[in-house]
């Protein structure tokens, strides 16, 4: 499968953005996704993942509250909409699928799309 995250650029702190990963390949349906982000000089971490249904997410504490994953299975997308955003919000943001493990740990998820870059401005 492949995954192309889009929607990134460049917003003024508590702004909005809402970001797609579209998947070719295969379908996603039967996977849960998440979203992780990595800032310059950081480790990739953990931000929000969803269920195959859409059903359940469970969400960094750092975003919870702002942040809302959610996915279209009959456009085989999944989203990730962000608001509020603040100056530590800027990272490249990348989907995954999830394969097993623990859901906040990178090395549970597979098939890593390129990224997107969210800058966020004070």
């Amino acid at each position: 499968v492949q995954l192309q995250a889009s929607g990134g650029g460049l917003v003024q702190a508590g702004g909005s953005l809402r970001l797609s990963c579209a998947a070719s390949g295969r379908t996603l349906s039967s996977y849960s996704m998440g979203w992780f982000r990595q800032a310059p000089g950081k480790e990739r971490e953990f931000v929000a993942v969803v269920s195959t249904s859409g059903g359940s997410s469970y969400y960094a504490d750092s975003v919870k509250g702002r942040f809302t994953i959610s996915r279209d299975n009959a456009k085989n997308t999944v989203y990730l909409q962000m608001n509020d955003l603040k100056p530590e919000d800027t990272a490249v943001y990348y989907c995954a699928k999830y394969k097993d493990g623990t859901y906040y740990y990178k090395s549970s998820y597979e098939y890593w799309g390129q990224g997107t870059l969210v800058t966020v401005s004070s």
